[in-house]
């Protein structure tokens, strides 16, 4: 085992807008993993999702605001610099080749996503370059679709030292201490319908969108 080699994480998303759900998550995912460095990547355009409501770099510019000076979390611009779909494999190609071959890579997603895994752009690329932790999520236990049990056959594994003993290749499942059940969507109806969003984003997320005006009017 290669005990030197940096521990990376990244945890992608719309962030639309980010919220203390996917914050607390990113700390107990750093945490929990003793990531070094976990990038919180915000997607131009997610190929599986509608188009978000606000521009990309008002979302980069919110989830700057909620990550402030949180130690080892940082907010990960790179998919946004990307014309098209933002897809997963090609991040993880650039993040294997600036922290090596020997890094221990970690892609997390919730289990909702990890049941569509399939359906994702070269899903099987995934695993040569990273490893998956799938987050556990209330109400989610649905049995695998028989294309995404076929891709991750042989993939689990019990427990996070199992996983980093190698750099890629394998997926486990983390239930994180703080399952906070905080919904963008929510977020949004309350500011389009002018209600308080006090105590699901942080603050200095609330003082920018509240100043920019963003998530005002419902969409057409």
């Amino acid at each position: 085992m290669n005990n030197s080699a940096p521990r990376i994480g990244m945890l992608g998303g719309t962030f639309d807008p980010v919220h203390l759900g996917h914050l607390r998550s990113a700390v107990e995912l750093h945490e929990t993993l003793m990531l070094d460095r976990l990038h919180m990547i915000p997607a131009q355009q997610p190929p599986l999702r509608d188009r978000p409501q606000v521009s990309a770099q008002q979302r980069l510019a919110l989830l700057k605001a909620g990550i402030g000076d949180t130690p080892g979390i940082i907010a990960d611009d790179r998919e946004l610099q990307r014309e098209g779909p933002s897809y997963s494999v090609d991040t993880l190609i650039e993040l294997r080749a600036e922290y090596g071959d020997q890094a221990r890579l970690v892609m997390a997603i919730g289990y909702d996503a990890f049941l569509r895994l399939a359906q994702w752009y070269q899903p099987e690329r995934i695993f040569a370059l990273a490893h998956l932790v799938v987050i556990a999520r209330p109400g989610y236990n649905d049995p695998l679709p028989a294309p995404l049990a076929e891709l991750v056959e042989h993939r689990a594994v019990s427990n996070i030292e199992t996983l980093m003993l190698t750099p890629c290749g394998s997926y486990t499942t983390l239930a994180l201490p703080s399952l906070m059940a905080i919904s963008a969507t929510h977020i949004r109806e309350c500011l389009h319908q002018g209600k308080s969003v006090r105590y699901l984003v942080p603050a200095p997320v609330e003082q920018a969108i509240k100043h920019h005006g963003l998530y005002q009017q419902q969409s057409e």
